[in-house]
Order: structure tokens, then sequence, then C-alpha cells
């Protein structure tokens, strides 16, 4: 949901609030409404250029360095996309196939990640990693109130635990459902969740653990098999089974494809659900996710609704109910289209960009690296020193070439750090790197031409963020 300003269409002048095309003379005879739907309907084309003309002030999503949403798509993908826009996906029974698609995808997943039987384990798709991180977190909780009403104990005080590095839905996640937050602030140069600071934190009422596989302040992994291994010793020791949910939403679809010897996934005994996007990695437009189990155990039954609904019993436990379901099989048609090897030459080009990249823009002098790139390909930076610019003016002064690459204050702890970012995906490639560069040694240049410019403050409530 977006928040919109108020338009106080009281005092706006009696010309801004209409549209006039420039093509007015040949396809209009009167202005268009902005707020209120027009008296009367044009013609298709005419509606179309209305709203495409609006929709070149938007930002070009090749340029944006700062989304990790898929921004390009085989022609083949965006044809089966077009041609199945009509399809809900909760019709299970009206759109069988569509249904099919959806379970191998889970599958698929299942044994990306090495589920112990992949091919009987239980998942769904979700409107992105988002629903599916409510989903796991509504899991982990359900199972604990199970196993605290099995030993005669409250249940009405639960936690998770996690870094404040995780993305805004997991602070959303504890507010709708009622659990105490129980965050790790950043240290130092430590910027996301480790063993230690996670096992202080756990006791007889926390739900379950949270890691991050590609963290998006600043694209790390998190320790994931240390968190598990230190776990076993605590679940050991106390009798607790506390659970571990691995937010893979970008790094889900890298680890398994280019790092392939690192633990993070069902191979760890406390690792219990994962959820990932399909449009970030998964290299699908916006929106799909995905969330599954280690086993058929792990999702408690309560959580699942059976419904009769238009000629069949559903189970259904996903959060949102009727959305497209083209999502799903492009996700599917990139499974048999890539496979694992094209995946890997995919996902090991963005790397290489990446590290390119941020080798080069450590060069220019005035930048620090803070991780190249290394886990997923997105990495970061700051100002070694106090200079004439801050990282706010340089991201303002590339945007001007079109270049969408974000600045931003870490949060709690480290609210002193000011970093940018960039995100390589498919799509952006050497070529596109080099073109960057180039504009960023302008603006340094510029910077250094001008020694009375002043930096630009930034404004508070500005500037700090947590990432999609």
């Amino acid at each position: 949901m977006i928040l919109h300003k108020k338009v106080d269409h009281s005092k706006m002048r009696p010309e801004d609030a209409v549209l006039t095309p420039t093509y007015a003379a040949r396809a209009l005879t009167t202005t268009v409404p902005k707020y209120k739907i027009p008296e009367v309907e044009m013609l298709p084309r005419t509606a179309y250029n209305v709203v495409h003309d609006e929709l070149m002030l938007d930002g070009n999503s090749r340029l944006n360095l700062a989304t990790f949403v898929t921004t390009w798509m085989e022609p083949e993908a965006r044809q089966l996309m077009a041609e199945t826009f009509d399809k809900n996906m909760i019709d299970k029974d009206e759109y069988p196939q569509t249904a099919e698609l959806e379970m191998r995808c889970v599958n698929i997943l299942a044994d990306l990640w090495h589920a112990p039987d992949a091919a009987n384990t239980v998942g769904c798709s979700t409107i992105g990693s988002s629903e599916a991180c409510m989903l796991g977190g509504m899991a982990m909780k359900w199972k604990w109130r199970e196993r605290m009403k099995a030993k005669g104990k409250p249940d009405d005080r639960p936690n998770l635990v996690m870094g404040i590095n995780v993305q805004i839905c997991w602070d959303k996640f504890c507010r709708y459902w009622d659990i105490e937050p129980r965050q790790v602030p950043m240290e130092g140069d430590r910027f996301c969740l480790n063993a230690e600071e996670a096992m202080k934190l756990c006791d007889e009422n926390t739900i379950g653990i949270v890691g991050i596989m590609g963290t998006t302040f600043t694209g790390e992994y998190e320790p994931v098999k240390e968190i598990n291994d230190a776990l076993d010793e605590l679940n050991r020791k106390t009798g607790w089974e506390i659970p571990i949910h691995i937010d893979g939403a970008s790094g889900g679809f890298i680890a398994p494809f280019i790092q392939t010897d690192l633990e993070w996934d069902f191979r760890l005994k406390w690792v219990k659900s994962i959820n990932a996007s399909g449009h970030k990695y998964g290299l699908v437009y916006p929106g799909v996710g995905w969330v599954v189990w280690r086993d058929r155990e792990e999702l408690p039954e309560d959580l699942i609704f059976y419904v009769n609904y238009l000629g069949g019993e559903m189970p259904t436990f996903a959060i949102n109910f009727s959305r497209p379901g083209n999502q799903i099989v492009a996700q599917y048609y990139n499974f048999l289209r890539l496979g694992r090897d094209g995946y890997r030459r995919i996902q090991q080009s963005c790397q290489d960009v990446a590290l390119y990249l941020s080798g080069e823009i450590a060069k220019l002098g005035p930048f620090e690296l803070i991780t190249d790139g290394s886990d997923i390909p997105v990495f970061c930076w700051k100002l070694k020193k106090e200079t004439n610019f801050t990282l706010f003016d340089l991201a303002e002064r590339i945007r001007d070439r079109g270049w969408l690459v974000p600045a931003y204050t870490m949060p709690k702890n480290r609210e002193d750090l000011t970093v940018q970012r960039v995100v390589v995906k498919e799509g952006f490639s050497r070529d596109m790197a080099d073109l960057l560069l180039n504009d960023i040694r302008r603006a340094l240049e510029f910077y250094a031409s001008h020694p009375g410019h002043k930096a630009k403050k930034r404004e508070k409530g500005k500037g700090t963020f947590k990432h999609c």
C-alpha cells in the first residue's frame, strides 16, 4: 500500500485539474479530468497515449540500481505472461494446469534447497516475499503455541529474534500478529545478525530466529550455519525447539547456483522454512514469491483452510486470494528455459559485474567499500572522510543522467553511517557498469572544480529505509 499526499481540489487551479494531451486536437474535443472519471469514453489509442505520456516521467527501470526486482525478461516469457494475465491462480478447479505448475515450482525449489523429501514437501506461491515471510512466521508461532500448550505453559508472550537489518515485512509481522520483536542492533563493522548475539535474546517464548540470505543494507549473507550450530547446542541444553526461518528473498536464488557448498538451507537441522522472491533473482517480473517448509509436519493444520469454491474443495494457506497466474507460469518457464546451468551463468555474470564495478569504485579515491558483491551481487560504499559533497549529493547528481543509486543511513547504533548501494541484476552489463563509472567520475570532477559547494544535509526522516 502506498500512502499518497492528500490533494485539496478546492485550492487547485482549474488548469491543474485536467490533462491536456498535445494530440487533443486530433482525438479529443475536451480536456480529461484527473481526479474524476470522465463523462464520456475515448478511443483505446487515445487512452493509451494519455497514460503512456505520463509514465514517461517515471525513471528508467533498467537504470534502477536501487531495486532488487527483475526489470528484463525474454520476449517468450513476456508472451506467456500476456497470455495468462486473465487466469486467476486461486481458481484451481478451473485452471488445474496452472495449479500443477505451481506445485512443480514448489518441488523444484524444495530440491534446490535440499529438503529431505522434496517430492512430498509443502509450500506455495505468494504475491512476494513479504507474504511468504508472514506465512513462515505464522507457522513458527503456531508450532510454538502447540509446544507451550503441551507443556501446560502460557502462550501469550511470543517473541521473534532477528537482526535490525531485516526487511520491513518482519516488523509488520510482529505488529500484526502481536509478537515481541527482539532485534540485534548493528555494532561497529557488524551489520547483521550473528550467533552470539542471537543466542543472548532467546528464551522459551522465542518462536524462532530469522536468518537473512542477502541483507538488503549491505548484500551480506548472515552466518546461518553458525547460528544453527549454536542453536542446536542451546536447544539440547534447554529442551527448547527454537527453529530458524530463512529469509532468502534474494540469496535463495543465488546460493544454490554459485555458492553450492555453502550450508544455509534444509541441510541444517533447525532450518524449518525458507522464502524467496521469484521476482528478484528468480528472474520473473513482479510479483511472485515462494515459501517452502522442510516437511509437512512444519505447517500446522490450523493454518490450512479448505474452501468449497467454484466446484471443488480447495486447500489454501496463503494470505492473499485472487491474483494472476501468469507469474507462476513465468517462473516455471524460467526453470525449464534456464535449468541449473542457465541460472548459474546468469547469477555468476551478475556477481562478476558487481565485483568489477565495486573494485573500480574503490579506485576512484573518496570511497571505501563496505561490501563488494561477494555474496549476492549487491555492494555498498561510504565516504572515507568529510568532503564538500555527501553521498546524497552524488545520488542526486547522477540521477540527472537517469541512474537510480540510493544513498541512505544505517539503522540503530550506526545511524552515523551513510552508504550508497548498487544492486546488479540481469540486464545490467559490464558496458552499463562502465557508463555508470564515467558518470560518477564526471560528478567527482564537478565537485572537485567547485570547492565552495556545500555538502547536502540529510533531511530528518529521509534517507533511511528498509528496501524492497
